[in-house]
């Protein structure tokens, strides 16, 4: 990545310096200004030194005196003071570098969500700019915990600040995408339809007819890849008593897990509470709202009735895949509810399933 971002010194030149200059050029001493300007010594060589501000008062004798315009000189006294409080600020950054070894950086430069800053301070401070926090300890009180509940790998560790990583980048993305309010039955009329996308293997065809039919019922759905640590398949949350989002990760790389994780997030927006901010599949979240969700999930794909019909089939692709056209579903969704169940072999009728990258 090319380093683009704006050079910022680690000095700070007082307006009291433009003064001396200026005083120079004119061969005054800081007693003249003092006499001019009605200010005492003490407060003229306070000015000149930095250590007493420019009041608009003193700007305004200061034009008349030495020139330049008022404004001028408030500008000068604004650049100082600020770079006084970046220098500062950059200071306790650096204090907190230690924080940048519990976010995912190495991922997120590479996903593009960060810029790399050979300085501590200023990687610092772009990685609590992409968070949208002042501190690090405003970073712990808003994201030291998901504000999302997340379908999780059952055989990974969830790191809790790569999901926060992860999960703002959701944020960011669905900031982006215009929804009309949220409609729980407008969402569930549409549920057929959305299951009818199952059929279309080609995610340049299914993507943009999912992302616009959630849009219309207030879901943001965006697709997202996971950085380093954050083993997260899907997520929802709300951002807004009327926009949700709905996110999807670069695990889900067949079909039929990326569909049996779609509708599962969905019943969390349709049937939960918009208050949830614990991590889906993780220790502090009910078991039986992971389990309410998986049937919804199940039985949208394949309706009980059809499910208990799966056992009798026969065990090869063609028995599968025309099965699969008779309900109306991908047979490569069929496929894996068969092997889920013990139906058949992992490694078999491999070519049902369709394999493929979203969201990088």
């Amino acid at each position: 990545m090319t380093d683009t971002h704006a050079f910022t010194p680690n000095w700070a030149s007082p307006p009291g310096s433009t003064i001396a200059d200026l005083l120079a050029e004119r061969s005054l001493t800081q007693a003249d200004l003092a006499d001019r300007t009605g200010y005492t010594r003490k407060h003229i060589n306070e000015l000149v030194r930095g250590r007493a501000a420019i009041s608009f008062e003193a700007a305004l004798k200061l034009e008349t005196v030495l020139g330049s315009t008022a404004d001028f000189w408030m500008r000068r006294e604004v650049q100082y003071r600020e770079a006084l409080a970046r220098q500062e600020l950059n200071r306790q950054f650096k204090a907190s570098a230690p924080w940048l070894r519990r976010i995912p950086l190495a991922s997120m430069v590479r996903l593009g969500w960060v810029e790399r800053f050979p300085d501590s301070g200023q990687q610092v401070a772009a990685c609590l700019r992409y968070f949208g926090v002042a501190t690090v300890e405003a970073w712990e009180a808003t994201y030291a915990e998901p504000l999302a509940a997340f379908r999780r790998s059952p055989n990974a560790e969830t790191a809790g600040a790569a999901a926060a990583a992860w999960l703002r980048q959701g944020e960011l993305q669905a900031a982006a995408i215009r929804t009309g309010d949220y409609s729980a039955s407008g969402l569930r009329a549409c549920l057929p339809r959305l299951r009818q996308l199952t059929l279309l293997t080609d995610p340049d065809a299914f993507v943009p007819a999912l992302t616009g039919m959630c849009a219309e019922v207030g879901i943001a759905v965006v697709f997202v890849p996971t950085p380093q640590g954050c083993p997260a398949y899907g997520a929802t949350r709300w951002l807004s008593p009327t926009k949700a989002l709905l996110m999807l990760s670069n695990r889900t790389k067949t079909h039929d897990v990326l569909w049996f994780t779609f509708f599962h997030e969905i019943c969390h927006l349709l049937h939960h509470s918009k208050k949830m901010t614990v991590i889906e599949g993780g220790r502090s979240l009910d078991a039986g709202l992971e389990e309410e969700a998986d049937t919804f999930a199940a039985h949208i794909l394949i309706p009980p009735a059809d499910a208990r019909r799966i056992e009798e089939l026969p065990r090869n692709a063609d028995a599968i895949a025309s099965f699969a056209r008779e309900i109306g579903v991908a047979p490569g969704i069929v496929l894996g509810r068969m092997q889920k169940m013990g139906l058949i072999g992992w490694s078999r009728c491999g070519e049902l399933k369709v394999r493929y990258e979203i969201g990088g």
